[in-house]
């Protein structure tokens, strides 16, 4: 029924511990709920590479925006070491 409400829209359902939601990955561990910074699995490490002509603040603003986000979203200190460790890869990785 769900899903004849519009052809261009389509809802699934998933039973599971955790779910994607946004760029939030909310978890469920024995009624506890947890959440922390989810990745699309097709989603590539890069971002803006530092020898563009871009600005020099917008590079700056690209790593506190991850890092906020990570503070945001993760709601145990465990979860934000681990983004904090993927972001830290991530611009390494984009040199």
């Amino acid at each position: 029924f769900t899903n004849q409400f519009h052809p261009n829209i389509k809802l699934t359902y998933t039973i599971s511990q955790c779910l994607p939601f946004l760029d939030v990955l909310i978890h469920n561990q024995n009624g506890t709920l947890s959440s922390s910074v989810y990745h699309k699995p097709a989603a590539e490490p890069t971002i803006l590479s530092y020898i563009s002509d871009h600005p020099r603040h917008i590079f700056r603003n690209v790593i506190q925006t991850a890092l906020m986000r990570a503070i945001r979203y993760s709601s145990t200190f465990e979860a934000f070491n681990i983004e904090r460790r993927t972001i830290r890869l991530t611009l390494l990785y984009n040199k």
